[in-house]
């Protein structure tokens, strides 16, 4: 029962937060058919605004945990979330082992996660150009598919916004060892970042 008590509360807040960034962030969805229907998934965008996640959350269709720095919870908007949505908080300032954990389990059991490689906002800019290795690990660790996003315009209210998702990455053929070596991780996590950023960078206007 409560279960589906969360469930029907998913429903409501994703209809919500859609409807809130149709109207005011002029949000348009490109590329949806793109994501698969079942199976496990990692989806990676670009990093912009507070506004990011929820906006994932809201128009992918399918239900996913995303990932979030631990000091998220000190909001109360977003501790809901993350309670109704299922987050995965991460100590950012320490190798956070059962966050990984956690999301390694949600992968195997079919379910999807959601993260951004650059591991905070604007990354690429404050780490020239570099991306965490993250979603790379867990690709190849339990051979799930990546859904790449490009977040696209000014995210101010009632200026035009995109949403992006391209054709997923298949990493299967970089996951024949069991055991995953540092030059494989940062050849597929280049290639994650190379996809966000070509779908960041399309111009819809």
């Amino acid at each position: 029962m409560k279960e589906m008590l969360k469930k029907f509360i998913r429903v409501i807040v994703r209809t919500v937060i859609f409807v809130y960034c149709k109207i005011v962030y002029r949000i348009k969805i490109i590329g949806k058919e793109n994501i698969p229907c079942d199976g496990p998934l990692i989806f990676c965008g670009n990093h912009r605004t507070y506004l990011d996640p929820p906006l994932i959350v809201a128009t992918a269709g399918r239900h996913m945990r995303f990932m979030a720095k631990e000091e998220l919870r000190k909001n109360p908007l977003f501790a809901f979330l993350g309670v109704v949505f299922e987050g995965i908080y991460v100590k950012r300032d320490e190798k956070d082992i059962s966050a990984l954990k956690e999301a390694l389990k949600t992968l195997k059991s079919g379910g999807c996660i959601g993260l951004f490689p650059e591991g905070t906002r604007n990354g690429l800019e404050k780490n020239n150009g570099k991306i965490k290795n993250g979603a790379a690990y867990m690709a190849l660790k339990t051979n799930s598919k990546v859904v790449p996003i490009g977040i696209v315009g000014p995210s101010k209210p009632f200026t035009k916004n995109y949403i992006i998702y391209g054709e997923v990455l298949d990493f299967s053929e970089y996951a024949e060892s069991k055991k995953i070596e540092k030059d494989t991780e940062d050849k597929v996590s280049d290639i994650i970042k190379e996809k966000i950023i070509e779908l960041s960078n399309i111009n819809n206007e």
